[in-house]
C-alpha cells in the first residue's frame, strides 16, 4: 500500500513507520523538517507543515490510507489549541485529497473507566499526568468527538493503553474498545513496537470502520 504518515518523527510515529517499512509498504512521511529522516528503501520525505490543509492535501493525495500521530509538541504554548488546529487541518487536508481511509492515533484519557467517566476528567489523571500533557489529552478527546460526526471519510481512533513504554515487538496484543484495559487490578499497558503493530494491523485490513478501539499487551 502507499500510506502517507504524519508524525513520523514523534514517539509513536517512528514506530510506525518501522512498522510501515518492515512491511514492505510505500511511505510518504510529512515533517516540518524531513531531514530529519534517514533515508530509507520505500520511505520518502515530504516537507509539509500538518497545520496547514493546503501542504497535507497536496502531500496525501494519491495515497490508499493517511496515518495521523500528530502532536505539536507537550511544551508548546497553548497546546489544546495548537492540538486541535493541527488535527482540523489534517482532516480539512484528507478529505480535500480525496483519501478516504484515514486512522489518528489519539490518547488514552478518552477512554472510559465508568459509565460517562472518561480516564481524563478522573481526579487519578489529573494527581499523575504531568499539567503541561493535560491540555493534549482533553485536546485528543475533543478530537475524537469530532470524528464521530464525520460522514465522508472512513476513519478509524487508536487509543494507546494507559501505559506505553518502549520495548520490543512480540507482534501480539490484545484488542479492546472505549474502556481503560486492565491487567488484574491495575491498568494495562503495551510497548509502542507492538501498539504500531495494531495500528498498521487496522490499516491493511479495517476492523473498526468509524470506531475508536485501544489495545494492550497480549495476556
Amino acid at each position: 500500500m502507499k500510506i502517507a504518515l504524519i508524525g513520523a518523527t514523534g514517539f509513536v510515529g517512528a514506530a510506525v513507520l518501522e512498522e510501515l517499512l518492515q512491511r514492505g509498504h510505500d511511505v510518504t512521511a510529512l515533517a516540518r523538517s524531513p531531514e530529519k529522516l534517514l533515508p530509507r528503501a520505500g520511505l520518502a520525505a515530504v516537507r509539509a507543515d500538518a497545520r496547514e490543509a493546503a501542504e497535507v492535501a497536496a502531500a496525501v493525495k494519491g495515497h490508499d490510507a493517511v496515518i495521523s500521530a500528530f502532536n505539536p509538541g507537550w511544551d508548546v504554548p497553548e497546546l489544546y489549541a495548537e492540538f486541535l488546529r493541527g488535527h482540523d487541518a489534517i482532516v480539512a487536508g484528507v478529505k480535500r485529497a480525496g483519501v478516504a481511509r484515514f486512522v489518528v492515533v489519539g490518547g488514552a484519557g478518552s477512554l472510559y473507566v465508568a459509565p460517562g467517566v472518561q480516564l481524563v476528567d478522573t481526579p487519578v489523571f489529573h494527581e499523575h499526568v504531568p499539567p503541561n500533557i493535560v491540555p493534549g489529552a482533553q485536546a485528543a478527546r475533543d478530537a475524537l468527538t469530532a470524528l464521530r460526526n464525520e460522514r465522508e471519510l472512513d476513519w478509524t481512533f487508536v487509543s494507546p493503553p494507559v501505559g506505553l513504554a518502549p520495548g520490543e515487538r512480540s507482534g501480539a496484543y490484545r484488542l479492546g474498545g472505549e474502556e481503560v484495559l486492565m491487567d488484574g487490578d491495575k491498568p494495562a499497558g503495551i510497548s509502542v513496537a507492538d501498539l504500531a503493530v495494531a495500528i498498521v494491523d487496522e490499516v491493511e485490513r479495517t476492523r473498526h470502520s468509524r470506531q475508536r478501539f485501544t489495545v494492550a499487551a497480549a495476556a
